[in-house]
């Protein structure tokens, strides 16, 4: 087991009224999806429930693609690429290979397995029905074993303004200009005539735990705590716990580092303790950053040390129990 800051978190006392011990996870791209499938076996009898990201959605080839919805659903569903880390597996590419020899942007991939979500999602959206309402039925169909609820149901697009002058949607700077302009400055555009999704507000309201996923704070998790009244709704949870991305000043996956340092925050669980401030409670870092524990602690937050590279499914298990004992609920995980 990890190290613990002591003080944190508590199983209810004897005699007090039990339920269904309630999760809500905060997600966006490949680390939360990893760490879903880890806390689904983790907490088998646990009402779990997933706020996704939608500030990273994309129009392409006329379909609207939800990325990092769709990556907590194949990997929940079993059908996730583990080796390309987004997609489908045992993907082919016909329809993009037939795409770029018409002349098309190609860019941006979708294999044709794929392409059946995203054709599906559009036709339900432009009928006019909500994105929280399509996502749901998606994630039936998939049985994805979790409830997984978009951030919003209005449009709200993280934008890329780079030092060079350019204001690039978030997949034009992380696929087509992969990662290399400069940034000046995020926005989440859109975001201040958002209104939380469908179930959201209440699960927040609900939760016994809120955990923060080791996802990219700023494009993944960013997006969410921007549309009003989110924020807010974490903040009032009984506990929230955030697990780094960062480790050993590397970004497990993606550009977070660029993007922290963008902000004057140190690529570090340092500089993730300060980017979430009072949201968060308690924060699961890699042993790697032992040392900064004390910084991490001077700041106002707990912290757990254990693994948190998941490398495999038995590490995302591993991660996903360290969690469920730092927040003091692991001795619920099978009260109904």
């Amino acid at each position: 087991m990890g190290q613990i800051s002591p003080g944190f978190g508590s199983a209810p006392a004897t005699g007090e009224s039990s339920h269904e011990l309630r999760i809500v996870v905060l997600a966006g791209g490949v680390g939360a999806a990893r760490f879903l499938d880890g806390l689904v076996g983790a907490a088998p009898h646990a009402e779990i429930t997933v706020i996704g990201n939608t500030g990273d959605d994309f129009t392409v080839h006329g379909l609207h693609v939800s990325p990092d919805l769709d990556s907590v659903s194949y990997m929940l569903a079993g059908l996730g690429d583990e080796e390309r880390g987004w997609g489908m597996r045992e993907e082919s590419w016909t329809v993009l290979d037939r795409l770029r020899s018409l002349g098309e942007e190609s860019w941006f991939q979708l294999g044709d397995r794929d392409l059946a979500t995203h054709l599906y999602r559009t036709a339900r959206l432009r009928r006019g029905r909500p994105l929280s309402e399509v996502t749901a039925q998606l994630a039936e169909r998939l049985e994805v074993p979790v409830t997984l609820l978009p951030m919003t149901d209005q449009t709200v697009t993280t934008r890329i303004h780079t030092k060079d002058g350019r204001d690039l949607h978030l997949q034009e700077y992380l696929v087509r200009e992969l990662c290399q302009p400069q940034i000046e400055s995020f926005e989440f555009r859109g975001a201040d005539r958002a209104r939380p999704g469908p179930g959201t507000i209440e699960a927040l309201r609900r939760a016994d735990l809120v955990v923060v996923a080791p996802s990219n704070p700023v494009i993944s998790i960013g997006p969410i705590l921007a549309v009003p009244g989110l924020r807010e709704a974490v903040l009032s949870a009984p506990q929230v716990v955030g697990i780094s991305p960062i480790v050993g000043g590397q970004a497990i996956k993606g550009p977070a580092v660029a993007m922290l340092e963008a902000l004057g925050l140190s690529a570090s669980p340092v500089g993730i303790a300060n980017y979430y401030g009072s949201l968060v409670q308690l924060l699961v870092m890699d042993s790697q950053d032992r040392l900064e524990a004390a910084a991490v602690r001077a700041l106002g937050t707990a912290t757990h040390l254990c693994n948190t590279l998941m490398t495999d499914q038995a590490a995302r298990l591993g991660l996903a129990q360290e969690v469920l004992t730092a927040s003091g609920v692991a001795s619920r995980i099978f009260s109904s």
